[in-house]
């Protein structure tokens, strides 16, 4: 069934508490995207972020970033006026400042923890322990993990003390007793993400919008499920990792792009049925709809670098587990809705891979314009099973991108919009009209290229440090002309939702 999207990250919702929430704004920008006939959102992978704020190095892929807590869910009583206003935005409501909510935000949420455990968290929230159950193959370490950080100065795991860097049970049971406050901390935090993502997930489905997440291939190296299962992935006896991820040398970066995250162990996951998989798979499925895998292509074969390289020249490539993980996913949890992120350079053998597992594959639309070769990103050659992009969070925005093309490829891609001649202001609109019209069953276009935003909105500049994850909408972005204009883009070109259909007839 033909349908369409908007990808906007959850911390680019707008709001007065310096990030996007799962506050009342989630709930009004759900409500917008039903009124504009949309079916899909898609965000960005919701783990804890730490150093650098990329949700793609997580402390945990299985916990949730604690920054979208709706503060304004606390009883007044407990979370005053007072301590509101000190959480507003700074200077620039436009972009997160990072720094501020790491000083004053987990110190804002203790306050309102240590009331609710001095009047007893079990008889405040009678599910919280059945909560701790549930979700206690990772909670736990994961709480573990954040206290000792803490403990530590931030300090990564493989910097600890030997004893607790390689887990030795008797340090781990004395961290346990002394930090018991901050682990339940950190598991109370969890506890009310949880809530409240499961209450907003239920308000978008029932507006008839289904969410997409994004699954990161690896996990960070300093991140509790590298601590907790060090056998899982290619480490040495000092709990070092032997090789990282990374990319070769391209027309991009002549010293390719070193990622630095563990690589699997994939004889070990093989061995044990791939039971991590399945759990990390089946804790995703309870936060979204439909998971879009990034980087898919080191299921079939994975290019990682000796560590302690700088550069990723010296990499090679290992085989992945191929489609067996992916038969060992459908025996345990059935057919599974994936998007395949199958951009880049590809072999053959992973075509292959993506034909076998039946997934969707992306078309950036941004990728399509070289004058000197046809590209398989061309609309005419986007096949139906496919979910198609104007561009993604590591793009630009297509304004600031099509201001950027050189001039051979600017002129290409006017003359295959059919704009030669006209105002290259219409470029964002008909490269949209393009991507609605195409055989592509989805298609999901990025807030920013809705606005005609410039690079000013830009999400992620990969390989970079510093200024990126931090654009923020601004509330009245997404007004009636905006609605109406997609709505009917949608309804032109029959991607609109079911209930709009039914309406239409």
């Amino acid at each position: 069934m033909r349908n369409a999207g908007v990808l906007l990250p959850v911390f680019s919702l707008p709001g007065k508490y310096g990030i996007g929430t799962m506050g009342k704004e989630a709930y009004r920008f759900a409500d917008k995207l039903k009124r504009a006939g949309q079916s899909l959102w898609q965000i960005l992978p919701l783990g804890p972020t730490g150093y650098g704020d990329s949700p793609y190095q997580s402390f945990s892929t299985f916990a949730g970033n604690p920054y979208f807590i709706d503060l304004e869910a606390f009883p007044e009583d407990i979370l005053k006026k007072k301590d509101l206003l000190a959480a507003e935005s700074g200077e620039d409501p436009e972009h997160i400042d990072y720094g501020k909510l790491y000083t004053s935000r987990f110190a804002l949420l203790y306050q309102v923890y240590q009331v609710d455990n001095y009047l007893g968290l079990e008889q405040r929230y009678p599910d919280f322990s059945a909560f701790c159950r549930e979700q206690e193959d990772w909670l736990w370490d994961y709480g573990l993990f954040m206290a000792l950080k803490e403990a530590h100065d931030g300090a990564p795991w493989y910097d600890w003390e030997p004893e607790l860097r390689n887990r030795r049970e008797e340090a781990l049971s004395q961290s346990r007793e002394k930090l018991g406050d901050r682990i339940r901390f950190y598991c109370w935090l969890q506890y009310h993400f949880e809530k409240q993502w499961k209450a907003l997930k239920d308000y978008v489905n029932s507006r008839g919008i289904r969410l997409i997440g994004d699954l990161p291939i690896y996990v960070a190296l300093d991140s509790a499920d590298a601590w907790a299962h060090p056998e899982l992935f290619q480490m040495d006896e000092s709990r070092r990792p032997s090789w990282v991820a990374g990319v070769p040398p391209d027309a991009f970066s002549a010293t390719g792009q070193l990622w630095g995250n563990p690589v699997y162990d994939w004889d070990r996951h093989r061995q044990q049925g791939y039971g991590w998989w399945i759990r990390r798979i089946r804790r995703m499925l309870q936060l979204v709809d439909v998971m879009r895998i990034d980087h898919f292509r080191g299921f079939e074969s994975y290019y990682c670098v000796p560590a302690g390289d700088e550069t990723a020249e010296r990499g090679v490539w290992k085989k992945g587990p191929g489609m067996e993980l992916f038969r060992a996913l459908r025996q345990q949890l059935g057919e599974l809705p994936i998007i395949a992120e199958d951009l880049g350079f590809l072999t053959d053998a992973v075509r292959q891979l993506l034909s076998d597992s039946g997934y969707p594959g992306m078309k950036v639309l941004e990728f399509a314009f070289n004058a000197k070769e046809e590209s398989d990103y061309l609309p005419h050659r986007w096949p139906k099973n496919c979910v198609a992009y104007t561009g993604t969070h590591d793009n630009q925005t297509l304004k600031a991108w099509f201001e950027e093309l050189s001039e051979e490829d600017r002129a290409f891609a006017l003359d295959y919009l059919g704009l030669l001649g006209r105002s290259p202001g219409e470029w964002n609109e008909y490269a949209i009209r393009m991507a609605f019209a195409s055989g592509a069953d989805t298609v999901i276009v990025p807030f920013q290229d809705w606005k005609g935003l410039g690079r000013e909105a830009r999400i992620n500049e990969p390989s970079t440090v510093g200024g990126n994850w931090s654009w923020r909408m601004q509330p009245e972005a997404f007004d009636e002309e905006l609605i109406e204009k997609m709505r009917h883009l949608t309804r032109l070109y029959g991607r609109q939702a079911p209930s709009q259909r039914a309406e239409k007839a």
